[in-house]
């Protein structure tokens, strides 16, 4: 390993000599065009052969194809130059070398794929990349990868860095070409990530690379989300972050672990089918649990069970949080954003966003005694929660007012340099104004109306009489209300998407 290390020291020395693409002069050192790439690539296709030949006829016998290895290893060394030169990877795929350096796999050679598939060398040269990764497809590579990590033992550090290559290779692959993500995962990925985070082992950085390949894998992605699901993934997960329920995570890179299966759980609860098997797993009870425990992953825990409980298909969970006395945990975090956010890197606008967006959903989904629950809530101790709900509501209206003014005059200076306003531009300024705080305020007004439909004139009273303390208007809130329906349902069915519109209507008209 020290020589290959030495080796790799010496190459990278040579490579600005050898690289005429940053030299463009033959007078320094060897150059390195389509020939010589030919003759290395023969030459590795030649040894690789006999190496392979050897080792089948003496299987017992190391000394009798350890100069075949190194002879090998030679020439691999020599082939890292060729990862500076992603034009020319055309040529690995002409003449067949893809085979041969999926046979690498298998003997701990995994740094010269992991160097030829490095992002920023592909993004150089397109046409070369699509070549090479299209070729290590065909040749069904992560399904050799998966078979060539099961059988290395981690507690060897040479295999275990073959493993953090291996999983460089595939990071590499995914981010140039996302769409390889659920055929990754249906290659056997998905299974041995989840066998790897699970695995008794003390966390070390291969541990934190699968929970961040697991998070990739599962962004944007509903057939992964199903086959985890399918994988009892979400046990997997749920039982991994219940460790952290009542201690912090000791080190930055576990804390970074720990976020990344988080990140995998919220995104495995877009899909309906998970909501189910995160209600059965006890997610609820867990992420209560870490709420009221007030550790780091209480930042985190907010969020999932905001993804668990949002939208019609997040009735089931909204029931059973009220059930485990969820109401009690939630409310005080309602009533003040805890000092501590900050300091785990989460400002008072994400906090209150999901907290808001948490009783919004239960006003909307909850039905019976569980409804009748929620809604005594804001009638105890003097209404104090109507009181907080206006409060912020003030806060965000004033927010979204100072965006809206620089946003006019943005719009102002454009009309004036006679710049069109398309559509796209429109749709950038909603995401501005959202992002400035409208989401959250779109959300409290919602909580405003529905608390005043609830048929408890107490609550309609107090937010009428608020609003006119502080100058406020009916009518702010209906434009408000307006504007959030005409964009509602993105993704969701037309039918969806009418439904509930119509339902807004019918609240505002009794607002």
């Amino acid at each position: 390993m020290k020589l290959a290390e030495d080796a790799d020291m010496a190459l990278n020395k040579n490579i600005l000599l050898l690289n005429t693409r940053q030299w463009g002069s033959r007078g320094l050192g060897e150059l390195v065009d389509e020939s010589t790439v030919k003759k290395m690539i023969l030459t590795f296709e030649k040894r690789s052969y006999k190496n392979q030949e050897l080792r089948i006829k003496f299987p017992d016998n190391p000394e009798k194809f350890m100069e075949a290895e190194l002879d090998l290893n030679d020439i691999i060394q020599e082939m890292h130059v060729i990862a500076t030169i992603p034009e020319l990877y055309h040529l690995l795929v002409e003449l067949n070398a893809v085979h041969s350096l999926l046979g690498l796999l298998s003997h701990d050679n995994t740094d010269i794929l992991n160097e030829l598939t490095d992002i920023d060398t592909l993004h150089e040269s397109e046409e070369g990349a699509e070549v090479l990764i299209d070729a290590l497809l065909e040749g069904q590579v992560v399904a050799l990868m998966v078979q060539n990590m099961e059988r290395l033992d981690e507690t060897v550090k040479e295999e275990a860095d073959g493993v953090y290559n291996t999983l460089a290779v595939i990071e590499n692959m995914a981010e140039f070409r996302p769409g390889l993500c659920t055929e990754a995962a249906q290659q056997g990925l998905m299974q041995w990530l989840l066998k790897r985070i699970k695995a008794k082992m003390p966390f070390d950085a291969n541990k934190l690379y699968c929970s961040e390949i697991l998070a990739i894998l599962l962004q944007n992605n509903d057939k992964t989300r199903e086959l985890l699901g399918e994988m009892d993934g979400i046990d997997v997960l749920l039982q991994q972050l219940s460790v952290f329920k009542r201690h912090n995570p000791a080190t930055a890179e576990e804390q970074e672990m720990m976020e990344n299966l988080f990140d995998a759980l919220c995104s495995c609860l877009m899909l309906p089918a998970n909501r189910d098997r995160f209600l059965r797993g006890e997610g609820l009870q867990l992420m209560n649990l870490m709420l009221r425990e007030k550790k780091m992953s209480r930042v985190s825990a907010l969020k999932v069970l905001d993804y668990g409980v949002i939208g019609p298909e997040g009735s089931d969970n909204c029931h059973k949080f009220v059930d485990i006395l969820g109401l009690r945990t939630i409310f005080p975090l309602f009533m003040k954003t805890p000092k501590k956010m900050k300091k785990v890197g989460v400002s008072d606008k994400e906090h209150e966003e999901h907290v808001c967006s948490i009783i919004a959903s239960m006003l909307r989904n909850l039905k019976g005694q569980q409804r009748s629950r929620l809604l005594s809530k804001f009638t105890e101790n003097d209404c104090e929660k109507v009181d907080r709900l206006m409060e912020l509501h003030f806060k965000y209206l004033e927010a979204v007012q100072l965006a809206d003014k620089r946003i006019e005059g943005e719009k102002h200076d454009m009309v004036r340099r006679g710049e069109i306003i398309d559509d796209a531009m429109d749709d950038e300024f909603y995401l501005r104004r959202l992002d400035a705080g409208l989401f959250v305020l779109q959300l409290v007004c919602y909580i405003m109306v529905e608390i005043c439909n609830a048929g408890v004139p107490q609550l309609q009273q107090r937010v009428h009489q608020i609003l006119n303390l502080r100058g406020g208007s009916v009518k702010i809130v209906r434009h408000i209300m307006r504007e959030y329906a005409e964009n509602i349902g993105d993704g969701k069915s037309e039918e969806f998407k009418e439904s509930e519109q119509k339902r807004i209507m019918e609240l505002l008209e009794n607002f």
